[in-house]
């Protein structure tokens, strides 16, 4: 898919001379007059990057950064403005921003920034598509092998988890040997590695028992 560089700048004339200086670069142009139009046109996909104004009516460039990594927290922010201050650098930075860029600026500069950006938004997509993959693994086991996969990668041998659970060691080798399946690992380390990936995933079905211990980042239960 073609990248869509959308471009936010309430200056009518900038943005029109902007849009078509980006397509001689190759790549798409969506130009916005505001925060707000963007949203009403909020794009469908995440392939691209934003140029983005600092001072706009309504809106303004850092209050939109901050609704935008909710709303499409795949596209890179560029600040292109010519009201650049440190702190407002420093700010937008900090917010998360990929670069930030002073008016006028030259074609070349622009071109290098746009592909940086397209760059880190191939990265972001590409790891966005394979935590989605492995939630989709982890989501197709049973409420029981949620919680077997929940204490085994905490560090709990078969026994132990069988006491956790009230049900024979047997069983829970049986569980195990379920969950690899599913998860297409081979190993313990696998296992750790795919709950570390994905952090807590709570669930009305998680196991509650003190005794068990507690690990946020391998606590993987079903919605």
């Amino acid at each position: 898919m073609e990248p869509i560089i959308h471009i936010i700048d309430d200056d009518r004339s900038f943005r029109t001379a902007l849009g078509r200086l980006v397509e001689t670069y190759g790549f798409g142009a969506s130009c916005y007059e505001s925060g707000e139009e963007f949203f009403v046109r909020l794009p469908q996909s995440e392939t691209g990057c934003i140029l983005l104004d600092l001072r706009m009516p309504g809106l303004s460039g850092p209050e939109l950064q901050e609704r935008l990594a909710q709303a499409v927290p795949l596209l890179p922010i560029v600040f292109l403005t010519g009201q650049a201050t440190i702190s407002a650098s420093v700010q937008a930075m900090k917010a998360g921003a990929d670069d930030f860029l002073e008016k006028p600026v030259s074609s070349k500069i622009l071109r290098a920034v746009i592909e940086r950006a397209l760059a880190q938004n191939e990265r972001r997509s590409a790891g966005h598509d394979q935590i989605q993959a492995l939630q989709t693994k982890v989501f197709s086991l049973t409420p029981r092998e949620i919680q077997v996969f929940d204490l085994v990668v905490r560090g709990r041998r078969n026994k132990q988890v069988a006491y956790d659970l009230n049900t024979s060691e047997r069983t829970i080798k049986a569980h195990r040997h379920s969950i690899m399946e599913k998860l297409g690992v081979t190993s313990f380390a696998e296992m750790v590695s795919i709950a570390e990936r994905l952090g807590p995933v709570r669930s009305t079905q998680a196991v509650s028992n003190p005794t068990s211990g507690s690990s946020p980042k391998a606590n993987i239960q079903r919605h």
